[in-house]
């Protein structure tokens, strides 16, 4: 076993930080959507297979592999970063800023792959550990369904390339640049999408007693979903249900055919995700029913809820504590954002981080974000300490 002061440490990177700020702020200007990773895989790969990896591409489309083994060990740790963009204009005025317009890393995936290239470079160097080191450079993570999660996960990511334990991270706006916040258990919500299409019988404004007024009915809807989460679930419980969406008609002297609505649902508890579901479908369904309408509901379960083992948890923690100190490290608070790193989770023990990306950071997907690169050489260091200490001789 090593000694606390042969693994890796922050100043170990402190050497690469040009080059690990130019790697990203690279990334930053030549952003692509989900499903269109091709130059970022490549960048990312050629610069895995110079260091010695094993590499393997077009897992789970755009996806890229890379493992490296040392020492006897058969045991093995994987650590995830996403690489897709958002469609978004940038507004950040950088002089690095996206070469394609309407295309953005306003989710901070260019520092994400940034930090497991800085430690990957480093692994292959100092090799002080035994066993595999398992990288998992993914695409589509902003996708939706199929995500990029899914596909690798349909491509045999787990028994083409196994691991005991995976691990990811996530920049946080809103703490310090280069802490480490952490949360056992349940950490990000399930997000599940809503389409209520309500069908009555159209016809003139003046005569509202010959019709069944669609848009009557969607708002006693809208009004009604309100009490799903504050009169169904446990006050101690958190659950969102949102209307986000409404459509109905076209000319003010008119009442419509149908009127369409759609809604975000997000909680951090599988049995509460089934309670939401059940009372909104049954809600909307009676409520239609008692105008004399019909519905058509069309429920999409989306990302799970990211769920973060408990001793992988615990051990993340007490790497980030002997890496950055305690006083820099803290409990992560639920999120009500969504990950598909959750998928991971489903298959294999692990825990998802956050990194801290500046008290004034502009938040994520907004035009005016940016990755901090004060925060670079903190996350190369965790995740190579991680590896060493997982995968101890």
């Amino acid at each position: 076993m090593l000694n606390d002061n042969q693994y890796a440490r922050v100043s170990d990177f402190e050497p690469m930080e040009a080059e690990l700020k130019a790697t990203r702020q690279h990334l930053h200007a030549h952003p692509e959507l989900s499903l269109e990773e091709v130059e970022t895989a490549r960048f990312v790969a050629e610069m895995l297979e110079g260091w010695g990896y094993e590499v393997t591409r077009k897992v789970g489309g755009h996806g890229v592999i890379a493992r490296l083994t040392n020492g006897t060990s058969r045991k093995s740790i994987g650590i995830r970063a996403d690489m897709d963009a958002l469609p978004i204009m940038e507004d950040t005025g950088l002089p690095y800023a996206s070469k394609s317009p309407g295309k953005m890393h306003a989710c901070g995936h260019d520092g994400h792959t940034t930090v497991l290239l800085g430690a990957a470079e480093y692994l292959a160097k100092t090799r002080r550990f035994d066993g595999t080191v398992t990288l998992i450079f993914q695409p589509a993570e902003e996708n939706g369904k199929p995500s990029g999660a899914q596909n690798m996960i349909e491509d045999g990511l787990f028994e083409r390339f196994p691991v005991d334990a995976i691990f990811g991270l996530h920049n946080h706006p809103g703490a310090p640049e280069g802490s480490l916040l952490l949360r056992s258990g349940p950490m990000m919500a399930s997000s599940d999408t809503v389409n209520i299409t309500i069908r009555g019988k159209g016809g003139h404004a003046s005569r509202p007693h010959l019709t069944v007024d669609p848009v009557v009915v969607a708002c006693n809807l809208v009004v009604s979903l309100q009490t799903v989460v504050s009169r169904n679930v446990d006050p101690t419980q958190t659950a969102v249900v949102t209307v986000g969406t409404i459509h109905a008609g076209e000319a003010v002297n008119v009442i419509p055919e149908y009127a369409k609505l759609a809604l975000s649902v997000r909680c951090f508890e599988p049995k509460i995700r089934g309670l939401l579901e059940a009372r909104i479908i049954k809600l909307a369904r009676s409520i239609a029913e008692g105008h004399d309408a019909t519905i058509e509901i069309g429920y999409e379960r989306g990302y799970p809820v990211v769920v973060n083992s408990e001793a992988e948890t615990a051990f993340a923690r007490t790497v980030a504590e002997e890496l950055i100190g305690v006083d820099k490290v803290s409990t992560c608070p639920l999120i009500p954002g969504s990950e598909d790193f959750a998928y991971f989770l489903e298959h294999r023990p692990g825990s998802f981080l956050r990194l801290g990306n500046g008290m004034n950071s502009a938040t994520l997907h907004s035009p005016q974000y940016d990755f901090a690169d004060g925060s670079l050489t903190v996350g190369a260091a965790l995740w190579a300490r991680l590896a060493e200490r997982f995968l101890q001789r």
